[in-house]
Order: structure tokens, then C-alpha cells, then sequence
């Protein structure tokens, strides 16, 4: 038992680094940038208050599970905006690889039996090929979205953004997991860039 939890606590205290990852999404009001700790926990809350925009067979308590760890790896990689001069590097070989490292380390502070069943739905996540996991990724890129909408502009304004870089990068992901969010949020968006 002791030795259970303190496996247990030493993920939990590591998983508690992910408050200091800063990313470049600010909150909704503007007034500074979010850490990657408060995008899951945002995240898992979208899931919760937008399930009834998910698919045919998506278990919303997976989805909410996905989202709580989708980005623990950032504690080691830290956060690659997909909007940035850099942001093809979000799905680069090299950064792939240095987030399977980084999951190896963390969730390998795990007692077995959770580092498996983490480790498996971190990587059912990445893959996006699941109905659970294509919904989280859409809300993965929902949030930033309407983060940017609320905020005037956000990262979009910062990396000069255009409107086909967005349906490029972002709006292919949510109309995958969630076509009808993907409509509403495009209807949204689109005047921002009309005007920019």
C-alpha cells in the first residue's frame, strides 16, 4: 500500500508542474496568457458542457478523462503553438518523439496498472483515430478558438493568422470530432478575419 501511493503521489506532485507551462492562448478576458494546467482543466469542462455535440458512441467520462492528460508531456516539451513561426512543429517526428519520451518518464512514475491504462488513452489521443478521441481533439481546438474570439484576436492577431490557416490547421480537427461545432465556430470566426 505504501509503496502504491507514494508511485501515486509522485505523479500527482510531477502532474502539478503542468501549472507552470505557459501557453500562448490567453484567458477569454485578455489579461494574461493561460498555463497548459488550466487548458485541461478548461478542456474537461468543454467535454462535460458540450457533450451533447459528440458523436454516435463517445463516452464523454473517456473524453474528460483524455482531456485531464492530453498534455502532461508539455511538463517536458512544453507548449508549441500551432499558430507560430514554429507551429509545424506541433506534429513534427521530433517533437512526436520527445512527447513519447516525456510520457514514458511520466506516466512511468505510475504503479503499472495506471501507467498502462494513462499511457493508453494519452496515446488513443494522440492518434485521433477513436470517436472518444477524435471529440477531445476537436475540443482541444475549439477552446483556443473562442479564447481568440473573446479576447480580440489573441494569437491570431499575434501570428498573423488568416482564416485559411485556421480552417487549415484548426477547423479540419473540429469538423472531424464535432462537424456542427466546426460550423457554428467558423460562422463566429469568420467575421475577425473578414475584418482584419
Amino acid at each position: 500500500m505504501t509503496e502504491r501511493l507514494e508511485a501515486q503521489f509522485a505523479f500527482l506532485n510531477e502532474a502539478d508542474r503542468l501549472k507552470s507551462v505557459m501557453r500562448a492562448t490567453t484567458l477569454v478576458d485578455g489579461s494574461r496568457v493561460e498555463n497548459s494546467g488550466e487548458h485541461s482543466w478548461h478542456l474537461a469542462l468543454y467535454a462535460l458542457v458540450l457533450a451533447d455535440q459528440a458523436g454516435p458512441g463517445v463516452d464523454i467520462n473517456r473524453v474528460i478523462r483524455m482531456l485531464l492528460i492530453h498534455d502532461l508531456v508539455e511538463i517536458d516539451v512544453g507548449d508549441v503553438p500551432i499558430h507560430s513561426a514554429n507551429g509545424q512543429a506541433h506534429a513534427s517526428v521530433e517533437t512526436q518523439a520527445a512527447e513519447a519520451k516525456a510520457a514514458d518518464r511520466i506516466f512511468g512514475l505510475l504503479p503499472p496498472d495506471l501507467r498502462t491504462g494513462l499511457r493508453a488513452l494519452w496515446e488513443e489521443f494522440e492518434a485521433a483515430e477513436t470517436p472518444d478521441a477524435r471529440f477531445a481533439k476537436s475540443l482541444d481546438r475549439v477552446q483556443p478558438v473562442m479564447a481568440n474570439l473573446m479576447s480580440g484576436g489573441g494569437t491570431w492577431a499575434t501570428y498573423n493568422v488568416t482564416f485559411d490557416q485556421l480552417e487549415a490547421r484548426v477547423g479540419v480537427k473540429i469538423a472531424k470530432g464535432a462537424p456542427a461545432l466546426w460550423d457554428w465556430v467558423k460562422k463566429k470566426a469568420l467575421p475577425w478575419f473578414q475584418k482584419a
